[in-house]
């Protein structure tokens, strides 16, 4: 639906279609008491919805003993991939909010080194931090007919 600023509100499902054809987006998380925010790569894992209301979850890829794979285990964070152009005034933006758990099932783990997202950072002892979908919203400003 349009509202008075340009913009217009995705469902879910568009959402995170968008969020599929994007490599980028950036964590939102608490650390020392303040909030931080944290590019990362990132992909979708379909298969895993953890409840019937999430049918998708965002999954990263960190160093076991980062600052964010500490702060991030079994509290709820934001998570935001967008895409624009800035010529055509155009673009949109999708977040996510959901609790992150760093995967911790061994065969799990074994299956997303097969099938998650490959840092862009090397890491000795890599895991995988899964976020669950369980609020998704999102923008379209602008006519981004070739943003779809």
């Amino acid at each position: 639906m349009p509202h008075n600023n340009g913009s217009q509100a995705l469902d879910r499902q568009e959402c995170l279609r968008l969020l599929a054809k994007v490599p980028v987006g950036r964590i939102v998380y608490t650390r020392q008491a303040l909030p931080a925010v944290l590019p990362v790569n990132f992909s979708l894992d379909p298969s895993l919805g953890l409840s019937p209301d999430t049918d998708s979850c965002v999954l990263l890829r960190t160093s076991a003993d980062s600052d964010l794979a500490r702060s991030v285990d079994g509290v709820v964070v934001a998570f935001e991939a967008d895409e624009f152009d800035a010529d055509a005034e155009s673009g949109w933006s999708v977040v996510v909010t959901g609790r992150a758990a760093v995967v911790t099932d061994p065969a799990e783990h074994e299956r997303l080194l097969q099938t998650g997202p490959r840092s862009w950072v090397t890491a000795q002892d890599a895991v995988f931090v899964r976020i669950s979908c369980e609020m998704v919203t999102g923008r379209r400003i602008g006519q981004a007919t070739d943003l779809r």
